[in-house]
């Protein structure tokens, strides 16, 4: 795995820590450090992409493997009933915090976030 000096390429190498829930070849899976819901978990591809904006075709496989992720996660932490909030942000405006393309899975209460369409 090719590996860049930010935090998230970090977690995946196993060089930073964090609570991982879930881990393999393409994809890793760990508690937000600053949670906002009881569950949030981060998913994140272990190769560098800066957002949204960077994904190409061949990375359809990924981003398809990455929302499976969130909801095999989902279903582990029980939330998957009651409902949970899947969120990609993309660029400083969009609230994306950290350079690396990111996948946040939010449940097990009542997300209120204003976004409810």
């Amino acid at each position: 795995m090719e590996t860049y000096p930010c935090i998230f390429c970090k977690i995946a190498a196993g060089s930073a820590p964090a609570k991982i829930v879930y881990q393999d070849a393409e994809i890793t899976a760990f508690y937000d450090r600053h949670p906002r819901a009881p569950v949030h978990v981060l998913i994140i591809p272990n190769r560098h992409i800066d957002s949204a904006n960077d994904l190409s075709e061949s990375d359809a496989a990924l981003i398809g493997r990455m929302f499976l992720t969130a909801v095999r996660l989902a279903g582990d932490h029980r939330i998957a009933e009651n409902g949970y909030r899947l969120i990609l942000n993309t660029g400083r405006d969009g609230g994306q915090t950290v350079p690396h393309l990111h996948l946040h899975l939010l449940g097990g209460q009542r997300i209120h976030l204003g976004l409810n369409h």
